[in-house]
């Protein structure tokens, strides 16, 4: 995995955006070497929110952002396995993975507010766990990322 210097968010007020690079893609993508993303970049793609429960919050909360099939589509994704690494070294893997079917998203926003590193942001997988049942188990869940930074395609 390629990881590159990450962009400081340090005194991004509440709810402000972070300003740089958010997440780094690279693998078996298309053109050459990795694809960078600031919030603009994501924000100027496809985009989806819903309002969902979650473990990590005391109500539910509405999230908005790319939905990751959408973000894999766009990136040319080749391979058959995707690892992502948090900033806090968190690292999950979807193998396989129908993300058309499950529709997580790559959230930058909660309830209308850009995220912040120190409330799971400034990017977090996360899934719609109202919509399917089967989503609500501890499988999915921990496949639910926050502080998202890094993706591999293999």
């Amino acid at each position: 995995m390629v990881l590159l210097c990450l962009a400081s968010a340090s005194g991004v007020a509440a709810g402000q955006r972070a300003d740089g690079v958010v997440l780094t893609i690279d693998g078996k993508i298309a053109g050459e070497g990795p694809r960078q993303f600031t919030l603009d970049d994501l924000e100027a793609m496809e985009r989806e929110s819903f309002t969902t429960w979650t473990p990590w919050h005391d109500a539910p909360v509405t999230f908005e952002g790319v939905p990751l099939a959408a973000l894999m589509k766009h990136v040319g994704a080749r391979g058959h396995l995707v690892s992502a690494k948090a900033l806090n070294n968190y690292y999950v893997e979807y193998r396989d993975f129908d993300f058309a079917r499950y529709k997580p998203i790559v959230a930058y926003k909660a309830d209308g507010a850009y995220m912040e590193i120190s409330d799971k942001g400034p990017l977090f997988v996360i899934f719609p766990f109202d919509s399917d049942p089967e989503l609500r188990s501890a499988t999915y869940l921990a496949l639910s990322i926050w502080q998202l930074r890094w993706m591999t395609v293999q």
